[in-house]
């Protein structure tokens, strides 16, 4: 067994399908320090999710190079990885070919987590979110080919499911229904990679993300579980719109486990699939999110408010990445409502009051003509 195969949890069958993949892969790999060890790109690695996965996948034996413009001006969580031989830093803009280019060079996967995350901050910034999400990682996408990569992921969100019935849930093949620019944006990148299908030299494979929870080096707190429980902590009045709108919620280090899966696993499993990346047990609303934390946070308020701005309500099926990778997620919410809960007792993050946007995806600093 290679040092990236480590799943004890997989039929043997499939252990050594796995087994051989990796050995394929490795025939082709030679990193700079004349090591046979898988190079893995990380476009936006620097950020929420990136940083637990970068740690995750140098952890495995994999060596991770990092390209990254840094929007949010949030260094401190990649300085943690300079020291590590496995690790670079590239600070650039998958916009710029040159950029683009060099962090290629000697790659074996890709994993694009970049651009601008979430519907307030591409509202906030229409003419950002075109040249990234829209036209800049149109480009990046295309300039894949050609280059014999071996797998490039592209981290979606089960967001494009948009407004269902509560009493439905969303499975892959169930229609689109993107609200919001970002949505639409991811949906137009999944299709441009899908298309691809018949002549890249790559294997694409299209993760559907859920709604993010945990704590990162890179910690943010305009997400749902994150905010509320930081808020009731501190003894702050919540309010909370359309409490029985529905959610599917996943740890940021099972996003990490589900990619380091979807990296080791044959191409004749996951080449050019979709995947929804999270697990059943962690669709919930926002009631029930306020009832579980509360079970472990007894200070402040909650106020529940109808008729929010925000229309999305998905519960999210999450039995295809469990029967094909074997995944179920580590973590539930009160898992993550816990470990936070403790940060939060023990004094970190205790400047957020002074500085929120500095946990916030809100404001961007990023290079005009």
């Amino acid at each position: 067994m290679t040092e990236h195969v480590t799943f004890p949890d997989l039929p043997e069958t499939l252990t050594r399908a796995v087994e051989d993949e990796d050995r394929a892969v490795m025939k082709n790999v030679l990193t700079p320090r004349g090591l046979k060890r898988r190079r893995v790109l990380i476009v936006g690695g620097a950020g929420y999710i990136g940083i637990p996965l970068t740690q995750h996948l140098l952890e495995q034996g994999f060596d991770v190079r990092v390209l990254d413009l840094l929007l949010y001006e949030n260094h401190g969580p990649v300085a943690g990885f300079l020291g590590h031989p496995g690790y670079e830093f590239m600070a650039g803009d998958l916009c710029d070919s040159a950029a683009r280019d060099a962090a290629l060079d000697g790659i074996s996967d890709v994993i694009i987590l970049a651009g601008l995350v979430g519907d307030p901050i591409t509202k906030a910034y229409p003419q950002e979110h075109e040249a990234i999400n829209e036209d800049g990682l149109a480009r990046f996408v295309d300039a894949l080919n050609g280059r014999s990569l071996n797998k490039v992921v592209f981290v979606s969100t089960c967001s494009n499911y948009g407004e269902i019935p509560a009493d439905t849930t969303a499975d892959e093949n169930f229609d689109l229904k993107p609200l919001s620019l970002y949505a639409k944006a991811k949906v137009a990148r999944e299709q441009q990679l899908l298309a691809m299908d018949n002549h890249a030299d790559f294997c694409g494979v299209v993760l559907r993300f859920a709604t993010a929870f945990g704590l990162s080096g890179r910690m943010r707190f305009d997400l749902t579980v994150s905010e509320f429980t930081r808020d009731l902590h501190a003894g702050a009045r919540l309010e909370v719109y359309d409490a029985d709108t529905w959610r599917p919620y996943c740890h940021v280090r099972d996003f990490a486990r589900a990619l380091h899966r979807v990296l080791a696993f044959p191409r004749d499993i996951v080449g050019f699939e979709v995947f929804n990346a999270g697990g059943d047990v962690n669709n919930y609303t926002k009631k029930m999110i306020v009832d579980a934390i509360q079970d472990q946070v007894k200070t402040g308020e909650v106020v529940y408010v109808a008729g929010g701005a925000d229309r999305r309500n998905y519960r999210v099926d999450f039995g295809k990445i469990r029967k094909a990778l074997h995944f179920e997620p580590a973590f539930t919410v009160p898992d993550g409502v816990r470990e936070l809960a403790r940060a939060l007792d023990q004094g970190f993050f205790a400047d957020y009051s002074a500085r929120p946007d500095f946990y916030r995806n809100n404001t961007i600093t990023y290079p005009r003509d």
